[in-house]
């Protein structure tokens, strides 16, 4: 009927937490406020408030497009919008030096709990409750702002599984399963950091350098508003926005795995930094994520280790109790 969701909460949630596929739900979220938040509407919540742009060129290289390789300029959504429609002002804005015919803008990995601190009632506008995570709002969520060909080089997130509600405008994903992990290309041994980067541009490989890419099967999903991803544990993904504006908000869902895997990667992290340490200055960062430029120091990856370590025991403890517990 009309207004009824196609699952409960219960449902939805039991859906998420055991989907080892990728899947988009629809009609979930068709009285969410947070519908309403496109450019226009953001842009007049936020005010004057400015925010970093990743800046990328819209010619597709063999190389991606790393955080590192990107420029970067602060600006309010209102002098981005302008960019966006070719407004003659930008010609004198933070947006000057670049042509929106040549480059695409990208407000990425936005904490909403800090975007909006001084405007708590709008966390409220987002209802993951809906897929069975109440008291998850806002405040869990990140903001994705971007133009037409910004795009997030393809990764795979070390941690939890992914919702991905689309807002405004299209974004294509192209997604790979874990099993493909070695025709990616990994570039480092996972360790403590949140992302786990490919050496290949999947919207164009250089299947000279990574011919093993043939291999890799990709499912490409175009998500349109109003329709939430799920995104499983390990799955790579690239993404990139197909229309003029993009408006995007995400959570990631914590589990269980998550505990044993910090640990792993905590103690990989110490062992890649300790080696790393005693290389030869001149041999490249091979080591290292594209998006670092340093190996960490020891004390910082035993706080780590001990951090990871401690959450991991306290889950198991937690997992026990509930066991010999379970009217609790």
């Amino acid at each position: 009927g009309a207004g009824v969701k196609p699952f409960t909460p219960e449902k939805a949630k039991e859906i998420v937490m055991s989907l080892q596929q990728p899947a988009v739900f629809c009609n979930m979220v068709d009285d969410w406020p947070a519908l309403h938040w496109n450019t226009k509407y953001l842009s007049a919540v936020l005010d004057a408030k400015t925010i970093q742009f990743r800046i990328g060129l819209k010619t597709m290289d063999l190389v991606p497009q790393f955080e590192t390789r990107c420029s970067y300029v602060e600006a309010t959504l209102q002098e981005f919008l302008a960019w966006s429609c070719g407004q003659p002002s930008c010609l004198f804005g933070p947006f000057r030096c670049y042509e929106y015919a040549k480059y695409w803008a990208y407000a990425d990995y936005k904490y909403i709990a800090r975007l909006f601190e001084d405007k708590e009632e709008v966390f409220q506008d987002i209802k993951w409750s809906d897929f069975g995570f109440p008291g998850r709002s806002g405040k869990e969520s990140t903001l994705w702002i971007g133009s037409e060909g910004a795009n997030t080089p393809c990764h795979l997130d070390s941690y939890g599984c992914n919702l991905v509600l689309q807002v405004q405008g299209r974004k294509r994903w192209h997604l790979f399963p874990p099993g493909d992990t070695s025709f990616l290309y990994p570039t480092r041994i996972p360790y403590e950091e949140s992302s786990i980067f490919s050496k290949v541009n999947v919207a164009n490989p250089d299947l000279k350098r990574f011919p093993e890419f043939r291999n890799a099967t990709a499912h490409v999903v175009t998500l349109s508003p109003g329709q939430v991803l799920l995104v499983p544990r390990h799955w790579w993904h690239y993404v990139e926005a197909i229309d003029p504006v993009t408006v995007s908000i995400n959570s990631w869902i914590e589990l269980d795995a998550d505990h044993k895997a910090r640990v792993e990667e905590a103690i990989t992290r110490t062992l890649v930094c300790a080696i790393k340490s005693a290389e030869n200055p001149s041999d490249a960062d091979l080591w290292l994520n594209p998006t670092e430029v340093e190996a960490t120091s020891h004390d910082i990856n035993l706080q780590y280790l001990n951090s990871a370590v401690s959450a991991y025991f306290k889950c198991q403890k937690e997992n026990v109790s509930e066991q010999t517990h379970p009217s609790s």
